[in-house]
């Protein structure tokens, strides 16, 4: 149940951002610039698979499932590839560096005060960059903002799957993420 007035047209964030359109551009900027816009090393399927590894363990449905839909249509690998990362990232078909990053993204869900210099070293002996591990650990801080954004105001979160798949269509094929206000 909503606790404030908060349009149903659009589902999660969506509505929230339809309430505040003046810091909704700041926040969906962020989100193009973290997932979206070009990265030395990390591909957009990466960073989408990030987002939704962190958004399911905050139990954020619409975050989880429209970046959940994103991500397999901008990897290399089968869409299989998410049920397997969100089942249990460590026995995923994955790269031992894509592992790596969901650790990463793991550990600052999970409230990580900061990485030790073993934590590093053991990053970057399983091929991650500074900038990887960086990109990873913000990833992860921004989408516990968002998801906690999210639940905090109880937003509309639809139970199917499909319309998830449906409303990723669209914003691939109008511009991801392209607010309409």
């Amino acid at each position: 149940m909503q606790y404030i007035n908060i349009p149903n047209k659009f589902p999660g964030i969506r509505s929230l951002f339809m309430c505040r359109p003046e810091s909704a551009s700041q926040l969906d900027t962020l989100i193009k610039t973290l997932l979206h816009n070009p990265h030395p090393t990390l591909t957009c399927g990466e960073r989408e698979l990030i987002a939704a590894y962190v958004s399911r363990l905050n139990t954020c449905k619409y975050c989880y499932n429209i970046h959940g839909s994103m991500a397999p249509h901008q990897l290399t690998e089968n869409a299989g590839i998410i049920k397997q990362v969100l089942t249990n990232p460590q026995t995923a078909s994955i790269s031992n560096k894509m592992k790596a990053l969901l650790k990463i993204a793991g550990g600052v869900q999970s409230g990580y005060a900061s990485l030790s210099n073993d934590d590093i070293a053991f990053y970057r002996n399983e091929g991650l960059s500074d900038i990887e591990i960086r990109d990873a650990a913000l990833i992860a801080d921004a989408f516990c903002m968002y998801n906690c954004y999210v639940a905090a105001l109880s937003t509309w979160q639809p139970d199917d799957v499909e319309l998830y798949d449906k409303m990723e269509e669209r914003y691939i094929r109008e511009g991801i993420f392209e607010l309409a206000f």
